[in-house]
Parts: C-alpha cells; sequence; structure tokens
C-alpha cells in the first residue's frame, strides 16, 4: 500500500520557521501532484500549497502566499513545506497528499494521505 509519512512539525514561535518533509514509501513520486493542506481544530481541512508532478507549478492558498514555499526532490522522494514568518493562526496537522494528475490543483480530489504532524505557533 501506498505511504505517505509527514515530519518536521513541532511548536514554534510566532515569527519562526519550521520545514516539513513528506516522504514516500513503496511508490515513486515522480508521476504525481503533491498538495499539502492543514486542519484547525474546529475547522474545515483547507488546502495550503501543491507542486505540480514536473515542479515546474505550484500553487499556494492566500492565507499562505510570500511565507510558504513547496520543493520537491525527486531523488528522494520527498517533498518539502518551507514555513517562514508563522503566525498562530497557521497552528494545524498539516497532512501532505498525491494526485495522480500533471495539474497542480488544490482543489482536486487526492488519492493518498499521510497521517499529519502537528504545527504549533505559540508564545
Amino acid at each position: 500500500q501506498l505511504q505517505l509519512v509527514e515530519s518536521g512539525g513541532g511548536l514554534v514561535q510566532p515569527g519562526g520557521s519550521l520545514r516539513l518533509s513528506c516522504a514516500a514509501a513503496r511508490f515513486t513520486l515522480d508521476y504525481y501532484t503533491i498538495g499539502w493542506f492543514r486542519q484547525a481544530p474546529g475547522k474545515e481541512r483547507e488546502g495550503v500549497s501543491c507542486i505540480s508532478r514536473s515542479g515546474g507549478s505550484t500553487n499556494y492558498a492566500d492565507s499562505v502566499k510570500g511565507r510558504f514555499t513547496i520543493s520537491r526532490d525527486n531523488a528522494k522522494n520527498t517533498v518539502y513545506l518551507q514555513m517562514n514568518s508563522l503566525k498562530p493562526e497557521d497552528t494545524a496537522v498539516y497532512y501532505c497528499a498525491v494526485v495522480h494528475s500533471v495539474l497542480c490543483e488544490l482543489g482536486a480530489y487526492y488519492d493518498y494521505w499521510g497521517q499529519g504532524t502537528q504545527v504549533t505557533v505559540s508564545s
């Protein structure tokens, strides 16, 4: 079964940075668009960012534009989300997911999901 494993979450002060990683097991990410999503307590899950399988196209939610950067390293079979200038409202469980598509669309139906990693932004 395809497996995605997120890591890199933790507790950080406002204004700080974290880098999340999403590693794939038992399959290669080369043929997938990858998305990062988050869900805060009591809120619906929202799309944060995605990167196309070629890496040539990325999308970001308005709330994270200019602060977050998504990237992929196909040689390491891993996708990253660099998060800078973190705010308390970024606190959520962050998930990575994949869709077998050439397009980078946060609203697409993503086929496989990781278990999530907690990010808490607090002083």
